[in-house]
C-alpha cells in the first residue's frame, strides 16, 4: 500500500520536471523566434538598401556615361568653336549633381588638356603658314617690284599715247597687287620691302592714295604749320598704313561719296585724320578692329575671317614695330573716323623747303595762303608709287659758295616749345656746282612753267602727228628727183 504513492510521486516529479523543461524549451525557441525575425528584419532591411544603393549606383553610372557623352558630343565642339571664336560659350554638365565632385573635376581636367593641345597645334600650323606665305609674298613681291620697273622704262621708252595709257593702266593693275601682296606679308612677320628717304607728311599721304581705286574720291587737307616730314625709316610702314586705312573708307562708302583727309600739327607730333561718309561700323567691330590695330604679337590668320581681312591687321604689325598710334571711332558724319598719329620723336623731322622743295602734287599748306591742291588732281592712271621728293628745280641758287658734303643732322639748338626737331639736307658739292653753272646759263624755271612748256610740246606733238597723218605719203622717186 505504501509503494503505490511513492510511485505516484515519482511520476509527479518526474511530469513536473517534464514541464519544467518543455517551459524551459519553449522559451528558448520563443526568444529564438524573436531573433530570427529580428535577423530576417534586418537582412530585409539591409536586402533594401543594397537594392536601392544598387539603383543609386546604376543611375550615378548612366549618369556619368551621359556626362562623358555630352563632353565628347557637345563641350569638346564648344571648346574648339569657343577658341577660334571667344564670344561662342562652352556649355557646362549636363547634370548639376556632378558639380565639384571628382568627376567634374576630371571632366574640367580633359578639357583644359584638350584645350591646350589645340591651341598648341593652331600655333604651329598657323606659323607654318604664315613661314609659308612669308616667303612666297617675299619672292612674290620682289617679281612685281621688277615689273613695275619695267612698265615705268616702258613709258618712258614709248611716245605713243594709245600705248602710254595702256602701260600706265598696267602699272596700276601692278599696284593693286603689290599693295594686296605687301599687306599679306606684313601680316606673317615679312619687311615692308622698300625703304625711303625722308618724305614729307602731305607727300606721304597723296602717295598713298594713289594706290588706291578711287583715289580722286580722297581729297586732303594740309592743316600743317610746318613742313613736317616723317623719317626715312618710317615712310613704307605709315604709308602702308594710311593706304589701308584709305582703302576701307572707299571700300564702305558710296562710289560718289568723298573720303576727307585732314593732316594736323601738335605740341608732340602730327596726325593724319580720315573721314567717310559711309555705313559706318557697330561697337563690335569698332572693337575688334581696335584689337587688330593693336598688333598682338600671336596674331593667327584664322583671326582674320574667310576670306581673310588684313588690312587693319597689317597697319597693327606695323603700328607694334615702328611705335606710332592708330584709332577707328564712329565719325560725326556717319561713317568711320580713323586717327594715324604718328610721334615727333622719333618718327618726324622737318626739312628745309629751300632745299628739298615739296612736289607739286602734294596740298599745300594753309600757312602759305594759297588754297590746297587736293588729291583729287591726280591724272588718270597715275602709278601708285610711295611719295619721293622730285628735283628741285625751283631751288634758287646759293649766293654764298657750296659748303662741304655734310651727312644729314638735327639743329645744335633744342627746337622751342612746340615745334619739331628740324633736319638740314645738305647737297653734294658736285650738285651745287651744277646747280650754279646751270643758273648762270639757263635760268631756273618754276613748277608752273615747266608744266606749261611741257603741255606746249605735247600740242605741237600731236598737232604735227595729225598733220603727218593727214597728208599723203610721198614716193621715193619724187624725194630722189627733188
Amino acid at each position: 500500500m505504501t509503494s503505490i504513492p511513492e510511485a505516484l510521486l515519482w511520476c509527479l516529479s518526474a511530469g513536473t520536471a517534464a514541464a519544467v523543461v518543455l517551459a524551459a524549451l519553449s522559451v528558448r525557441a520563443s526568444g529564438q523566434r524573436k531573433a530570427l525575425r529580428a535577423r530576417l528584419t534586418a537582412a530585409e532591411e539591409q536586402n533594401s538598401a543594397t537594392l536601392h544603393g544598387n539603383t543609386e549606383l546604376s543611375a550615378r553610372l548612366r549618369a556619368t556615361e551621359a556626362e562623358i557623352r555630352h563632353l565628347a558630343g557637345t563641350r569638346l565642339p564648344d571648346l574648339t568653336m569657343a577658341l577660334a571664336h571667344p564670344h561662342v560659350p562652352v556649355r557646362g554638365l549636363l547634370d548639376a549633381r556632378f558639380a565639384g565632385s571628382e568627376t567634374d573635376q576630371a571632366l574640367s581636367a580633359v578639357l583644359e588638356q584638350v584645350g591646350e593641345a589645340i591651341t598648341n597645334e593652331r600655333t604651329r600650323v598657323d606659323a607654318a603658314a604664315q613661314s609659308t606665305l612669308r616667303g612666297a609674298t617675299t619672292t612674290i613681291q620682289a617679281l612685281l617690284y621688277q615689273l613695275q620697273t619695267a612698265l615705268q622704262e616702258m613709258q618712258h621708252r614709248y611716245d605713243d599715247p594709245n600705248v602710254a595709257q595702256d602701260l600706265l593702266n598696267a602699272d596700276f593693275l601692278n599696284e593693286q597687287a603689290l599693295r594686296r601682296i605687301q599687306a599679306t606679308g606684313v601680316v606673317c612677320g615679312a619687311w615692308p620691302g622698300l625703304t625711303r628717304e625722308d618724305s614729307y607728311l602731305a607727300e606721304l599721304v597723296v602717295g598713298a592714295s594713289s594706290r588706291l581705286r578711287g583715289y580722286e574720291r580722297v581729297t586732303i587737307s594740309n592743316q600743317l604749320r610746318d613742313p613736317v616730314a616723317v623719317v626715312a625709316r618710317a615712310v613704307e610702314p605709315i604709308a602702308i598704313t594710311v593706304t589701308e586705312l584709305l582703302a576701307n573708307a572707299l571700300h564702305h562708302s558710296h562710289r560718289e561719296l568723298p573720303v576727307t583727309v585732314t593732316l594736323q600739327q601738335g605740341n608732340r607730333g602730327a596726325s593724319v585724320i580720315i573721314d567717310d561718309y559711309g555705313v559706318g561700323m557697330h561697337d563690335d567691330e569698332i572693337k575688334a578692329a581696335m584689337e587688330l590695330l593693336a598688333g598682338d604679337d600671336n596674331l593667327l590668320l584664322t583671326q582674320l575671317g574667310d576670306p581673310p581681312r588684313s588690312g587693319f591687321a597689317a597697319a597693327g604689325q606695323l603700328v607694334r614695330q615702328y611705335g606710332y598710334g592708330v584709332h577707328v571711332e564712329p565719325s560725326p558724319y556717319g561713317g568711320v573716323r580713323a586717327v594715324v598719329y604718328i610721334p615727333g620723336d622719333p618718327l618726324l623731322t622737318v626739312l628745309d623747303e629751300s632745299a628739298q622743295p615739296m612736289s607739286v602734287m602734294a596740298p599745300l599748306p594753309h600757312r602759305s595762303g594759297v588754297p590746297d591742291r587736293s588729291a583729287s588732281m591726280l591724272p588718270t592712271g597715275a602709278t601708285a608709287s610711295a611719295p619721293t621728293a622730285p628735283a628741285p628745280t625751283a631751288a634758287p641758287a646759293p649766293a654764298t659758295a657750296p659748303a662741304p658734303r655734310q651727312a644729314d643732322r638735327f639743329d645744335p639748338a633744342p627746337p622751342a616749345e612746340g615745334e619739331l626737331p628740324r633736319r638740314r639736307r645738305r647737297k653734294p658739292v658736285s650738285e651745287l656746282d651744277d646747280s650754279a653753272s646751270r643758273t648762270d646759263s639757263h635760268p631756273l624755271r618754276s613748277p608752273e612753267e615747266t608744266g606749261s612748256r611741257w603741255a606746249a610740246l605735247q600740242r605741237g606733238t600731236e598737232s604735227g602727228r595729225a598733220v603727218a597723218q593727214s597728208e599723203p605719203p610721198r614716193s621715193t622717186e619724187g624725194n630722189a628727183q627733188s
